[in-house]
């Protein structure tokens, strides 16, 4: 039997969709929380829209990967009685999260005023693409790559002859969820100082800036403006040979180095003169040219031993089935399974987080559409099986 964890006791009611909501959510579950996901009576937008046309037994891989630990109960929010339902969860709950678009939560009722009169102690946490005022706040699309394109992150990757890249890990989507559970959580001890909610929010723009502060202080208070070059480097103001570069077999990744260390590594006598830091932003496409025409001698293993003999920062590229198969992935169980009621056994990361006294854990699967309804209802409202029918046939729930 697992620990408690050390949300334990907490009651979250989650009627976000898509990434940003879903995986605070999931977060907080992972830590113990009880989380009734609240979806509409067809279900949330990614049990129907997956990605890479997979699905597991019917269930969409886009859902399954941020829902787990979670309860799904369905409640037609649009219905009077549906929404009565709901505010008798709310008085009994204490965090509420939604990512509708601004002004949606108010005309559906469940706007914070709207439940903060219910529940004076409740966190209510809403999350957007540009926040709740301004001029995009109900107007654009809060979508992690168009957030991406906002935020000139895209200006910082490649080389100058690329077109803007963007990143592949949805992660103004997974950052700004993280940022949301930490506004709830610091929020839940405020609460335990004052006896008071309050309203938590946090918006998907904000949260990339946020995440660029480094570069966005240079170009703030020194005017400088990120400058691709003829190379395509990881990042245009890492020093080089900061990028991934081709090996007999493979690929290399190089962060980091001192070059003349570096000229050690790849027996470079061009490299051995570079003793000063910012050579490598002086000779960036020279260093490029250099490592490039000297990786591809060698495996991928063989550089990655010459460079760990002499300290240098370098790494392999994985595809996933590397991921899975590498012996530390596998050694510290970065890869747990659940029991789902439909699919069996279902492989899925580990909670990155680890607690000695209060473990976080997969405890429970991904829940199928409405698995959850009647017995809250039943055991947390007190619903009996009549009230409970009239309600389904009213389509309230």
């Amino acid at each position: 039997m697992l620990n408690e964890g050390a949300l334990e006791g907490i009651r979250v009611l989650d009627s976000s969709q898509m990434l940003a909501g879903p995986i605070a959510a999931m977060r907080l579950g992972d830590l113990g929380a009880e989380v009734l996901k609240i979806e509409p009576l067809q279900g949330e937008w990614t049990r129907t829209h997956g990605f890479a046309g997979a699905e597991i037994q019917g269930e969409t891989n886009a859902f399954l990967g941020l829902n787990r630990n979670k309860k799904s109960v369905t409640i037609n929010l649009k219905s009077e009685q549906g929404l009565a339902v709901f505010y008798e969860l709310v008085a009994q709950s204490d965090v509420f999260m939604q990512n509708y678009r601004p002004g949606t939560a108010d005309r559906l009722g469940v706007g914070y005023e709207q439940l903060s009169a219910i529940n004076p102690r409740l966190i209510y946490a809403s999350i957007s693409g540009y926040g709740e005022d301004g001029p995009y706040a109900a107007t654009r699309p809060g979508q992690d790559l168009i957030v991406q394109g906002y935020s000139g992150s895209m200006m910082s990757v490649g080389s100058k002859n690329d077109p803007p890249l963007p990143g592949a890990l949805w992660a103004v989507d997974s950052m700004t969820g993280y940022q949301a559970a930490v506004g709830i959580l610091s929020a839940l001890i405020a609460r335990g100082r004052t006896g008071k909610g309050q309203k938590v929010s946090v918006n998907m723009l904000a949260v990339a800036m946020d995440c660029q502060s480094q570069e966005l202080m240079t170009y703030l208070n020194l005017g400088i403006m990120p400058e691709r070059t003829e190379s395509p480097f990881a990042h245009a103001w890492v020093t080089a040979p900061y990028g991934v570069y081709p090996t007999r077999d493979a690929w290399l990744i190089i962060s980091q180095s001192p070059l003349h260390i570096l000229g050690e590594a790849l027996n470079n006598d061009r490299l051995r003169e570079m003793t000063d830091w910012n050579d490598g932003v002086r000779y960036r496409d020279e260093i490029y040219g250099i490592v490039k025409a000297i990786t591809p001698t060698k495996t991928t293993a063989e550089w990655l031993q010459i460079f760990d003999d002499l300290k240098l920062w370098s790494g392999p590229v994985y595809n996933y089935r590397d991921l899975e198969n590498d012996p530390h992935v596998q050694a510290t169980g970065m890869i747990t399974s659940v029991q789902h009621p439909t699919i069996g056994t279902l492989r899925m990361p580990n909670v990155p987080i680890q607690m000695s006294d209060t473990p976080a854990a997969v405890r429970t699967p991904p829940p199928l559409l409405g698995e959850h309804t009647d017995t809250v209802l039943r055991d947390l409202l007190g619903y009996d099986a009549e009230r409970l029918t009239a309600l389904h046939e009213a389509s309230a729930i």
